[in-house]
């Protein structure tokens, strides 16, 4: 598992109201969850979701730039004295601009237009427009046609070849439905030129003169080739879309943001494409996709983790790998915090919480080391303080990546002799030196440091030089709890202080005891789940409230 499901330097998209606590009814859960932001949209292999995005966005820019140049125009007419051929094209003009101006206010004040409704925008946006034009290629033929003085046929593509141009470029289509739409375009000012010829006498004495004796035909034929190019790019923008589409696809899953990255891999925010349920993929990096050393320790942690079940172990929903060799697991998806995120934020935590979210840990951990697993690398980025299943402040353990058989396998030689693996300021002191097997009592020196660290907002030993901090777990004593953490009482010193004990042997001998020892602590006050919602409410980010909104609304649905 990365460092975090989440990463805290994403874009905040939109600012949430407060999350409704346990005791909220269901109406009130999806109120408040609608009022955010739904991270996760429904999609289909069709592309439908993607196309209604993609559609908002190019029909607000087609718009606003319809708008921006009719009002150019109509101050050109304003401000230059040029005559009119019919005043009235005036007040067209106008009525055109405003419709293209509010055209593109709606749209950009609009968050939740469907795909029908966009397309009904679209319909009149470029019909409209269309009809503009043949009015005005129509005023413009007939009246330099009949000028007394110089009469003669100006060129009249240039509005349609924007016209055409815009909409293959900025709608997304496949070619059949773009050329059902673009194939009148082009024929509509082919049109315009054969009623002039057969009712307007100007334009009729014009095309004997040498100068316009194929001026039909040629400004025909740029209009076929115009749309002919544009219906064949269409195509090729549709097709690249969807190549873009399933790249972003693993079997039934479709990548929908990157939510952080960690020693091994990268987390992605997904959604299964038939049961439309949220999920978090973790992809091994491809600068690592050629070391089989790094791929076996990720299928032993896909494996490790996968035969945990403990409400306090993240779940392993699928693995697999694609065609290209990316190797992928795809777990459950956790809006929430992870302990260190907490402690950055907002300072050490009060020690009702801590031991809350500990004992949880606890009980996560005695199930791996209850089947031979040791974590290994137990730290404050893999605890995820989450909402789940109606309840805040649910702590998951998280990234067995480094997690070990307490008796030798095959997998035992997967960490090269000497190395030092885990993290150094949560690294207990057998493991710094390697020279004895880590066990759960390994596991256990790791939770005293994160619970030190929770409870003062620094490690024990909080050197700069990795190898400094390693040290100091074998050789120094580690500063008092209550040095640096004043309200906490003696006796939560004392447990803190017997889990980084050096010797195995005086430290607690089962993460089942230190549990037992955190429940047994006299507390001034209680942590409950009510407590955690109000702190929600209050204190967390306004991002990370929107993504758990999300997930009530999944769970009160």
């Amino acid at each position: 598992m990365a460092d975090s499901q989440f990463d805290p330097n994403q874009e905040t998209l939109e600012a949430p109201s407060p999350i409704p606590t346990r005791t909220s009814s269901g109406d009130q859960l999806r109120e408040a969850a609608r009022k955010l932001v739904n991270v996760v949209e429904g999609s289909t292999p069709h592309l439908s979701s993607e196309t209604r995005d993609v559609l908002q966005i190019r029909l607000l820019a087609a718009s606003a730039m319809f708008s921006a140049g009719f009002a150019a125009f109509l101050l050109r007419w304003l401000f230059s004295g040029e005559p009119l051929s019919s005043p009235w094209l005036l007040w067209l003009h106008c009525g055109i601009t405003l419709v293209m101006a509010c055209t593109a206010l709606i749209l950009k004040a609009s968050k939740t237009l469907t795909l029908t409704k966009l397309r009904l925008i679209e319909l009149t946006l470029f019909v409209g427009l269309g009809v503009y034009f043949v009015v005005v290629s129509q005023q413009k033929l007939q009246h330099m046609a009949n000028l007394e003085n110089g009469a003669h046929l100006p060129i009249i593509l240039t509005p349609w070849l924007i016209l055409i141009f815009t909409y293959a470029l900025f709608i997304p289509n496949n070619w059949q439905r773009a050329a059902a739409v673009l194939v009148p375009m082009g024929l509509a000012p082919i049109g315009v030129m054969l009623m002039q010829r057969i009712y307007c006498t100007g334009f009729q004495e014009c095309l004997h003169s040498s100068d316009y004796k194929n001026y039909i035909s040629d400004q025909s034929i740029g209009l076929v080739l115009a749309v002919s190019t544009a219906v064949v790019g269409v195509h090729l923008i549709n097709r690249l879309r969807r190549q873009v589409f399933a790249a972003k696809q693993l079997g039934q899953y479709r990548l929908k943001q990157k939510l952080g990255s960690g020693g091994m891999g990268e987390v992605y925010l997904a959604e299964h494409q038939m049961m439309k349920r949220p999920c978090a993929i973790k992809l091994i990096k491809p600068d690592k996709a050629g070391d089989s050393r790094i791929l076996a320790r990720f299928e032993r942690e896909v494996r490790s983790t996968a035969k945990l079940s403990h409400w306090n172990s993240i779940d392993i929903f699928d693995y697999g790998n694609t065609a290209d060799g990316t190797f992928y697991y795809v777990m459950e998806y956790l809006p929430g915090h992870n302990i260190g995120e907490l402690v950055e934020q907002g300072g050490p935590l009060p020690p009702a919480r801590m031991t809350y979210l500990m004992r949880q840990v606890c009980a996560a951990l005695a199930e791996a080391h209850g089947v031979g697993l040791v974590h290994r690398d137990i730290k404050p980025a893999n605890i995820f303080c989450a909402y789940r299943g109606g309840e805040f402040d649910v702590a998951k353990l998280l990234d067995f990546g480094l997690a070990k058989p307490m008796l030798q396998s095959e997998d035992g030689q997967l960490t090269q002799e000497g190395s030092i693996t885990g993290s150094p300021l949560f690294m207990p002191p057998e493991q710094a030196t390697g020279e004895r097997e880590a066990d759960a009592r390994s596991d256990i020196y790791s939770l005293g440091a994160v619970m030190f660290y929770m409870l003062t907002g620094r490690a024990p030993f909080s050197y700069e030089q990795p190898m400094k901090v390693i040290i100091a777990h074998v050789s120094e004593d580690p500063p008092l709890l209550r040095e640096f953490a004043p309200d906490a009482t003696l006796e939560l010193e004392e447990i803190v202080m017997r889990c980084l004990e050096k010797d195995p042997d005086h430290r607690y001998q089962s993460v089942i005891e230190l549990r037992d020892a955190l429940a047994d602590l006299q507390l001034d006050d209680v942590w409950t789940p009510d407590l955690a919602a109000d702190w929600w409410n209050c204190k967390a980010c306004p991002q990370r409230k929107a993504l758990a909104a999300a997930a009530v609304e999944a769970a009160a649905v």
